[in-house]
């Protein structure tokens, strides 16, 4: 090891670093995302090759049954994945991450469906979504650690808001795909065989990603790696479970809270929302999809304006934002937009919603990044993200369509409100504006000018211990 001390960077070095940084981290993270909403967006036209297809409504709901299913593993990925960052390093996991997210986007766009194999496809088909689900359970603790770790102090809301960007830019670019291929190929060529055009783009985007990741920077330093496999009698190792829940259950439950209600709206306005205007508000599938690639466009551009304006105001303002604007107008939007046939009008109620919304997606994974040290990070902000996303983000989908079913939509409004208002409290009583964070604390690794080659030496000699 290298007894040379590390220099900090100029703050112009710094700003660069992060950039790039976070535009390698962040690709990864669009594609996988564009790999999970692809499902969504193109659910209405495969469903029929894997489920009922004597019943669009009964096909609609096993199709999202699987996309719930997915988000069963999201726990367990994130724990695994969470584990492995905090030992191995950030940029391992997100390598192996996005790789296991390209080889099922593979595995279903060359998947046989029922006519070939019977009820072996739709096996295989909620096999493949576990594992994606898997996968992305470990890139969002990871990636949010990542870009909040890459980011420079005085513009971390700014830079870590890049997560929802690409998060957000992942369904715009399912959609775009979806609108485009609406306006290329006949209803028939596209429930036949185009359906499987958007997995295979996502495949082959996630190899380009897998490519540009290996020239990440890794944001822990050697030390940080090694401490990680030095065990000390009667204390527990970075990135265990028991560091976990014996020192920072209380962050996580946090962590839990902050995400509860902001993942069931999230998913409500940006993917159970296409759903539901096709279905109960009787528009259109091209308009709904139009619709929703324009609303999510300008959402997506104002996550770093929000971000931005977290640098200079703190987090805790807007997510009491998104928490009262969200108990008070959740019903009254989604009422107004079960009665409108409007595409116009369809568009604005979306949109109203997304601009709520907006107060939780472009700061939530730096809120919690900043509640965990640097050992337990990855971690803590997967795990409590995985639980409260698979209980409640992930069930979205499956509790509107049954409810659509049963014809008692009302009832799903009020969930989302209830939803909204528990994390609201917890904005309100757990959560301190401008306080010092672990990440104020800490001197990220990735704006240091290392000592000797020998550093990223013993960094690479840890990662593959």
């Amino acid at each position: 090891m290298s007894t040379q001390q590390a220099v900090p960077l100029s703050e112009a070095a710094q700003t660069r670093k992060a950039v790039s940084n976070i535009l390698k981290g962040s690709a990864g993270n669009l594609v996988e995302w564009f790999d999970v909403y692809v499902y969504t967006a193109f659910a209405a036209y495969f469903q029929s090759h894997f489920f009922n297809s004597s019943d669009d409504l009964q096909a609609g709901l096993e199709a999202m049954a699987v996309f719930s299913t997915s988000f069963l593993m999201r726990p367990i990925g994130s724990w695994f994945f969470g584990r492995y960052a905090d030992r191995k390093g950030r940029k391992a996991a997100l390598t192996l991450s996005v790789t296991m997210m390209s080889a099922g986007s593979f595995a279903i766009a060359i998947m046989p469906t029922q006519d070939v194999i019977g009820l072996w496809a739709m096996i295989l088909l909620v096999f493949i979504r576990m594992v994606q689900g898997f996968s992305v359970g470990g890139e969002y603790g990871t990636s949010a650690t990542y870009m909040s770790e890459a980011a420079t102090a005085k513009r971390r809301g700014f830079f870590s808001s890049f997560q929802y960007v690409t998060l957000i830019g992942g369904q715009m670019l399912a959609l775009l795909v979806l609108v485009i291929l609406q306006n290329t190929m006949s209803k028939e060529d596209l429930t036949q065989w185009g359906w499987r055009i958007p997995f295979a783009i996502g495949g082959v985007a996630a190899l380009v990603v897998l490519w540009l990741r290996r020239s990440m920077e890794e944001t822990l330093s050697a030390d940080q790696l090694r401490a990680a496999h030095v065990k000390v009698e009667g204390e527990a190792q970075p990135g265990t479970m028991k560091l976990l829940f014996t020192k920072h259950w209380k962050p996580l439950l946090i962590c839990i809270g902050i995400t509860l209600g902001g993942t069931v709206a999230f998913y409500t306005y940006t993917n159970f929302i296409l759903k539901f205007m096709n279905d109960t508000s009787g528009i259109a599938k091209t308009d709904t999809s139009v619709i929703n690639f324009w609303a999510l466009f300008i959402f997506m551009l104002l996550q770093p304006v929000y971000g931005m304006l977290s640098d200079k105001i703190g987090r805790k303002p807007l997510l009491i934002w998104f928490g009262v604007t969200g108990v008070l107008f959740t019903w009254p939007l989604l009422s107004a937009l079960a009665g409108t046939k409007d595409p116009f009008v369809a568009f604005l109620l979306m949109f109203g919603g997304l601009l709520m919304v907006g107060g939780y997606t472009s700061i939530n994974a730096l809120v919690k990044a900043e509640l965990f040290p640097a050992s337990i990070r990855a971690l803590g902000v997967g795990l409590g993200y995985a639980i409260a996303n698979s209980l409640f983000g992930g069930t979205v989908p499956l509790i509107g369509a049954a409810l659509q079913k049963s014809g008692q939509v009302d009832m799903f409004f009020t969930y989302v409100t209830a939803a909204i208002f528990i994390s609201l409290l917890v904005y309100i009583f757990a959560l301190k504006n401008k306080k010092p964070t672990h990440l104020d604390a800490e001197q990220g690794n990735a704006f240091v000018a290392k000592g000797t080659a020998k550093d990223d030496d013993d960094k690479k000699d840890l990662v593959n211990a």
